[in-house]
This record gives structure tokens, C-alpha cells and sequence, in this order.
């Protein structure tokens, strides 16, 4: 490395990050969990065509990808998923795993060493039978789950029930064979949790239009000696009350995350834990997140905070949260025990996700898993900040801001570099402060990235997430304009060459930006919501086919707002160049809502480039899809902010 900084244009250094080391390195271990002694976890292999493997640490320390391809251990149930495998141990000793394959959907039996048998029929109605959450009974011969049935064609036509699968195969050609535990209580429901004894039975359900973040309840049932759930009734949770998990302590005592308070907190049969104002949980997105995790002991791990979560342990009795030393400040929302000891899923702004291990009767915490190696040198990584931002009314707004860096080169003195601004998914959710390859992409270059959490962001409480009810399209928006300016006003970034980006409901913000201000040179619009009459109205999947009616309002009362808050109704203000991405397989923002925005376009003499990709859904999981997107992005900024960009394929922009 160099002695002497050179000077070179913003957007034009050398880096030795490529599109090729930023799509290998994507994605995180997931659903960690115990087989015995052993600690189980999903992996992403972009690399083989997006699937997703089942990775099984031996006790010498060896990882091992259990499953070969093309088997690809993923969930379809509500689009997003949910766990997808659950292991237990055989009277031999042995692991006994069941799965769910991406492919079919069936929910399969392994034992190391033998084939994978299937256990559940595939349907030819609709979009078939779905499984997730398994909770494996081999005293009782079942594994216990949440099955999604298909009853028609439409993404509506959908019901879901607990059910109870024979783990000796007779349901594999046998729908009939399968038990149904719950009957329809709720539209929506989690996983079951059984007590310590086996004889109670607790859920999570919700209808429409309610999201899980909105208002859940707490179902409790009896399990009689049959294994037949009986006398279901509701103890928590409500229209405005969100609970995130429901356990079980070691006592057999109902522990779960409720934001009654306006955060989500601990309760322990309905009295608060550890009351703060801090995040004991989080959106449930997919089935089987877990923000704690009770210890046989009495205590219980915990991931906390405002913003970053950290990995604590909590002593019920006293309220002490003890957090676990290392490098890790976010910890994604899969955690597991076993006695004494819980694996989580962790990193930071120098690592991406690993598996972490903390003995609780040590205070250890070590790497066990995926473990981080740098792919590049960590000099040309950023060095991210952590800055809270004023937007309109004086309202706070958190975003991370990722400067141009390299150690080699520097700007000219007298330019300030361009900046994209990244609008997360979601939109209730959060983008976590760690390592992304992708972002060092574009700031080993000489472009700037702020991550902004806009109002309507988890992390920050209920009322901060409420900010968007009614309000999407707006305070997102706003929020991001205003980190922009503010940033442009500050000196840091260049006015006349900011950007914006963003997937699902990040490529709403991103069109909404792009339609209805002046802010932003250009933007890169991925898979995203653009017509919302079309999207409310049955072109999208059933989990958030009624979330519109809190973030715009009831459709049968403000249907103008549905028209006037749409990009594809406003087509015609658009005048920035802007790149659009999309899987043709998606079945949460479809095709069509690009098509139909192109089309209301056709004849506006504006600059675009539409980018399709066969065999992807919601979110991009192949390699060289990946590498396709990145560098068509990149194109993009060279060509609008005047940069030359040696080795990246031009993107030809059609008008």
C-alpha cells in the first residue's frame, strides 16, 4: 500500500472490490438452533443458484453442509417464510432433522447418511400445501407446524391452521393423514410453543387488516392425552397490542414480548420483566423469529436495545441485563439454548453475520459459525457514522452515513463526492449498521451511502413506528430528502449529485422520491410497489394485502389517496434518469406494477433502463443476478454524475 494519498475524482478510484466479491458475500446464516449438543443454522449459497443449505456444526468444531444441491432449505409460507427445519435427537443418538424444501414445499425427514424422505403430499391446488416452524414430537410419532393451504388460484385463497404430520412418512401421498390441531381461529398464525410438561400449548394469531406489528393475541391451549389441543383462549395482546414471541420458562411459567407500553418489554404470566424504554422484539416478518430465549436456569437471553440489539442475559428476578463482551453491536432476531448455553446470529460494522456462542456460565461469547473472513482488505471497508438527522416539525430521524473511503485516494479539495441515499424495506423495519460488501462497492470508489431509518422504522418504539400510518409515501419521503439536504447543506455531499435506492418498499420511496420532489439526480428503483390500487386489490401476496389500509388508509374510504399517492400515477413528473430491477417470479411486487408504470412513461424522452431477471422473487439471491444489478447501478451514477468507471459493462439507457 502507498505512502502518498493521491488525488482522483469522486467515483473513480481504483477498488478492489468488485460485484463478483459483493455478490458471494451475500446474504447471513439464519434460524440457528440445537440437535443435542449441536448447533444447526441455514446458509445462503448465492453461488448455487440463491439456495439456501442446512449447515450442521460437529462437536470436534467442523461445519458441514449437510444437504447438497440443488436441496434448498426454505419456507414459502406468508412469501417472506418462516423456520424452515427443527431437529431433535434419536434414541440411538443420532440427529432426526425435518426440513422444508424450496422447491415443493414438502416438509422432509433426514437422518446423516440416508436420503431425505418426504412426509407431506404436494397439493395441485393453488400455490399447494406449505409448512414452517416444525416442532419435531417423537414420543407422539408427529412433528407439530404452521401448514398453509391453498383452497383456490388466488393469493387470497389461503387458510392456516396448526397441524400435526406422522413422521413415519403416511401423509407423504395422504393430505388426509395430516391432523389439523387449531382449527381457523386467526387468518395468521405462528408456530406452537409447548410447555415443559407437554401439556399446554401457546401461539400467536392475527387477522386482517392487521399486520403482526399492529395487534396480536395470545392463544393458550390445553394438549390433552390424545395430543388434540383443547379449550383455545385468548390471554394477551389485542387490535393495538403487539406481542412479537411467546416462550415458556423452565418453571412453565408464559413469557412473551409485548409492546403494551409503547415497547416492546418482557412479561412473565402477564407482569413486566424488565420494564425500559428499548426493544425486547421486533416485527415478525417471518415465523420463528426470536428475539429471547429462556435458560434452564431461570435467566433468559435477550436481545435488547434502541436501534443496534445486543446480546444480554437477564435475570428475571432482579431486572439486570448482563450484555456479552465482543465485537458484535446487532444481533439478528434468531436466538436459541440449550441449558446454559444460547447461539446467536451477530456482527458489526467490520464483520457481516456470524454465529456467536455465549456460555452464560463463563460469560464467554465466541465465533462458532460462518465466521467472518475479510474478503478484501477491512482498509477499504467504510467507516461508517451513526447520526440522527432533524426533519420536518423537528422530528428526529436516525440514519447510518457510510462516507466515501480508501486508503489510497482522496477527492479533489474542491468537490464534495455524490451520495445515494438507501430507503430499507420493509417499510416496518430496520437496516441494521454492519458490514455490506455492497455498499463498500460504492464508497471504496468514491461514493457515499447513508442508510436512512425513516419514520415508521422499528427499533425506535411504537410511536416512532407509527409515524407512517397513513403516512407512507410521505414521512418516508420527507425523512429522506431531509437526510440528503442535510447532508448536502452540511458540506459532506454534493447537491447536484445525490441518488436514491432501495427494494420493495425502499423501490416505493425511491419512485415516490423520484415523482415528487427535486432532490435527487437519479435512482434505482428494485422490486417495488408503484400502483397501489393494482397492489391493494389482489396483485399481491395475502400476508400484506390489507397492510395498505395503515399505511395509506382504509381503501373504501380514501380510494383518491390510493391514486394520488401511486409513482405510476405521476409517471409524467418524472424526468431523472433511474434504473429499474426486477424477478420475474416475484409474487409480492409482480412485474406488472413496473410494466404498468413503463407504460404511463412511454413518450416522456426520460433516460431508463428495465432490468429483468428469470428465476428470481422478492430480493435477489444469484450470484450473477447480483453482479448484473451492481454494476448496472453503478453505470447509472458514472453516467449521470459524469464519472468514468474503467471494467464495469455500460448500462444503455433507452428514453
Amino acid at each position: 500500500m502507498g505512502e502518498t494519498v493521491r488525488t482522483l475524482a469522486y467515483g473513480e478510484w481504483p477498488s478492489p472490490i468488485d460485484a463478483a466479491t459483493a455478490a458471494a458475500h451475500d446474504g447471513s446464516p439464519e434460524f440457528v438452533g440445537f440437535v443435542g449438543d449441536e448447533v444447526w443454522w441455514t446458509e445462503p449459497r448465492p453461488t448455487e443458484a440463491g439456495r439456501r443449505t442446512l449447515v450442521r456444526r460437529h462437536a470436534d468444531g467442523a461445519e458441514e453442509s449437510v444437504l447438497p444441491a440443488p436441496w434448498n432449505v426454505r419456507s414459502r409460507v406468508i412469501e417472506y417464510g418462516g423456520r424452515p427445519w427443527a431437529g431433535t435427537v434419536r434414541d440411538d443418538g443420532g440427529p432426526l432433522v425435518v426440513f422444508v424444501n424450496f422447491a415443493d414445499q414438502r416438509l422432509y425427514r433426514y437422518e446423516p447418511g440416508g436420503e431425505p424422505r418426504p412426509l407431506t403430499p404436494v397439493s395441485p391446488v393453488g400455490q399447494g400445501l406449505r409448512w414452517a416452524e416444525p416442532v419435531p414430537l417423537p414420543e407422539r410419532g408427529e412433528v407439530w407446524c404452521v401448514l398453509e393451504e391453498f383452497t383456490g388460484d388466488g393469493p387470497s385463497d389461503v387458510r392456516r391452521v396448526l397441524a400435526a404430520v406422522p413422521l413415519d412418512g403416511s401423509a407423504a401421498e395422504d393430505r388426509d393423514a395430516v391432523r389439523e390441531l387449531s382449527g381457523v381461529r386467526h387468518r395468521f398464525l405462528t408456530g406452537p410453543r409447548l410447555s415443559p410438561d407437554g401439556r399446554r400449548a401457546a401461539w400467536l394469531g392475527w387477522d386482517h387488516p392487521r399486520m403482526p406489528w399492529d395487534g396480536t393475541e395470545l392463544v393458550l391451549a390445553d394438549v390433552g392425552p390424545d395430543g388434540t389441543l383443547r379449550d383455545a383462549r385468548t390471554v394477551a395482546g389485542g387490535p393495538e397490542e403487539s406481542i412479537a414471541q411467546v416462550d415458556w420458562t423452565h418453571d412453565g411459567r408464559l413469557l412473551y414480548a409485548s409492546d403494551r407500553t409503547g415497547w416492546w418489554n418482557l412479561y412473565r404470566d402477564g407482569e413486566p420483566v424488565c420494564p425500559r424504554e428499548e426493544e425486547f422484539g421486533g416485527p415478525l416478518w417471518k415465523l420463528g423469529h426470536r428475539w429471547f430465549a429462556p435458560l434452564d436456569g431461570g435467566l433468559i437471553a435477550v436481545l435488547h436495545g434502541r436501534g443496534a440489539l445486543a446480546l444480554g442475559i437477564l435475570d428475571p428476578e432482579t431486572g439486570e441485563v448482563v450484555d456479552a463482551a465482543g465485537p458484535w453491536t446487532e444481533f439478528a432476531p434468531s436466538l436459541a439454548a440449550h441449558g446454559e448455553r444460547v447461539v446467536a446470529v451477530g456482527a458489526g460494522p467490520r464483520s457481516a453475520h456470524e454465529v456467536v456462542e455465549l456460555d452464560t456460565r463463563t460469560g464467554r461469547a465466541r465465533v462458532i459459525g460462518a465466521a467472518h473472513e475479510d474478503a478484501v482488505d477491512p482498509a477499504y471497508c467504510p467507516e461508517p457514522q451513526v447520526r440522527t438527522f432533524t426533519g420536518p416539525g423537528g422530528r428526529e430521524i436516525h440514519a447510518h452515513v457510510h462516507p466515501p473511503h480508501h486508503p489510497e485516494y482522496t477527492g479533489p479539495a474542491d468537490q464534495r463526492p455524490p451520495y445515494v441515499i438507501w430507503a430499507h424495506g420493509g417499510p416496518t423495519g430496520r437496516v441494521p449498521l454492519v458490514l455490506d460488501l455492497e455498499i463498500a462497492y460504492f464508497t471504496s470508489r468514491g461514493i457515499g451511502v447513508a442508510e436512512v431509518n425513516y419514520g415508521g422504522s422499528t427499533g425506535y418504539g411504537r410511536e416512532y413506528r407509527n409515524r407512517l400510518r397513513e403516512q407512507w409515501g410521505v414521512v418516508d419521503v420527507e425523512d429522506c430528502a431531509a437526510v440528503a439536504l442535510a447532508l448536502a447543506d452540511e458540506g459532506t455531499a454534493d447537491r447536484e449529485r445525490l441518488a436514491i435506492r432501495g427494494g420493495s418498499a425502499g423501490g416505493w420511496t425511491t419512485a415516490v422520491s423520484l415523482t415528487t420532489t427535486d432532490v435527487y439526480a437519479c435512482g434505482t428503483i428494485i422490486y417495488p410497489v408503484l400502483d397501489l390500487t393494482g397492489w391493494g386489490t389482489g396483485e399481491t401476496h395475502d400476508f400484506e394485502s390489507q397492510y395498505l389500509e395503515s399505511l395509506i388508509g382504509p381503501l373504501a374510504e380514501v380510494p383518491e389517496r390510493y391514486a394520488q399517492r401511486s409513482p405510476a400515477a405521476h409517471a409524467d413528473r418524472l424526468t431523472a434518469p433511474f434504473l429499474l430491477l426486477q424477478g420475474l417470479d416475484d409474487v409480492i411486487c409482480p412485474p406488472v406494477q413496473c410494466e404498468r408504470f413503463l407504460a404511463r412513461l412511454a413518450g416522456r424522452d426520460v433516460p431508463h433502463a428495465y432490468l429483468t431477471f428469470e428465476g428470481e422473487g422478492h430480493g435477489f439471491r444469484r450470484a450473477e443476478t447480483m453482479v448484473r444489478a451492481l454494476e448496472a447501478e453503478l453505470s447509472l451514477y458514472a453516467q449521470v454524475f459524469d464519472m468514468k468507471t474503467p471494467g464495469v459493462p455500460t448500462l444503455e439507457l433507452g428514453r
